[in-house]
């Protein structure tokens, strides 16, 4: 394992500690909102805490964006580690099982190194560039879905984004139609997991950030599937708009959802 996949690890099984022990009693648990519809817990950010701890104690001159505790400028930019603490806050706080810890490391702008970790079902997802992704050190592909028809894909409602929910909604109903049916699970970490391991075969949500996709970036194009925005382009990063799944999939996707997106979701 690459020392700084293995750092990572490290940090995501420690927050996974954190969370599992809050779990077990969700009355103890702060919650907070950030904005409309944008939760945080103080579970949130002893764990983005933690990894942070963990990274500089292995790497201090490194620099460390995370969704809680914000930018820390290490002295290194070229090394740019992509922080959430709990992707699937929500769900946490509900005491519904389906979150995880989603750790990215960007070097010189390249993502190179990723780690998803659900601490309920104990799975450790990771890729490292041009190695591969993996779950629990069992190699990873996406699905080998062509088509649409008979596909189960997964997606996240625009709750923060609720001025785009009429364009969602004619691009879920186009999709919807050749599907075998669209899951929402509420956490986009495990969203993109689950296509890198084949276990659905796309996944499309508008509005998302960077921590919350950088990691399943990697891990499916690591598995042998496409990352791309709403126009087929790569500017998923600035617009949140992402699409991701095997190649020619992915590309279906796009032709069913194109001609009924607002000028907006296409930049």
């Amino acid at each position: 394992m690459h020392p700084m996949l293995n750092i990572a690890v490290r940090a995501a099984r420690n927050a996974g500690k954190i969370l599992l022990r809050a779990s077990e009693d969700l009355s103890k648990v702060e919650v907070q909102q950030k904005g409309a519809n944008d939760l945080v817990t103080n579970i949130d950010k002893e764990a983005e805490a933690v990894i942070r701890d963990t990274i500089l104690q292995s790497y201090p001159t490194h620099s460390i964006v995370g969704e809680e505790l914000g930018e820390h400028a290490g002295k290194d930019a070229d090394y740019q580690w992509i922080v959430d603490p709990i992707d699937g806050t929500t769900n946490f706080i509900k005491g519904i099982p389906h979150y995880a810890v989603s750790i990215a490391l960007k070097v010189k702008g390249r993502l190179d190194q990723a780690v998803i970790y659900d601490p309920i079902r104990g799975e450790l997802f990771t890729a490292s560039r041009g190695q591969g992704a993996q779950l629990n050190s069992k190699r990873l592909r996406v699905s080998k879905t062509t088509v649409l028809s008979g596909t189960v894909l997964a997606t996240g409602f625009p709750y923060k984004n609720k001025h785009h929910m009429d364009a969602y909604t004619e691009a879920f109903k186009a999709l919807f139609v050749h599907t075998a049916d669209i899951r929402r699970a509420g956490c986009t970490a495990l969203d993109m997991a689950y296509v890198a391991a084949g276990r659905v075969d796309g996944f499309f949500e508008i509005g998302l950030k960077p921590w919350h996709s950088a990691a399943g970036e990697l891990m499916v194009k690591e598995a042998g599937g496409m990352v791309v925005d709403f126009a087929g382009g790569n500017n998923y990063s600035h617009s949140g708009n992402l699409i991701c799944g095997a190649p020619k999939l992915t590309q279906a996707i796009i032709r069913e959802i194109r001609p009924v997106l607002t000028e907006a979701l296409l930049r």
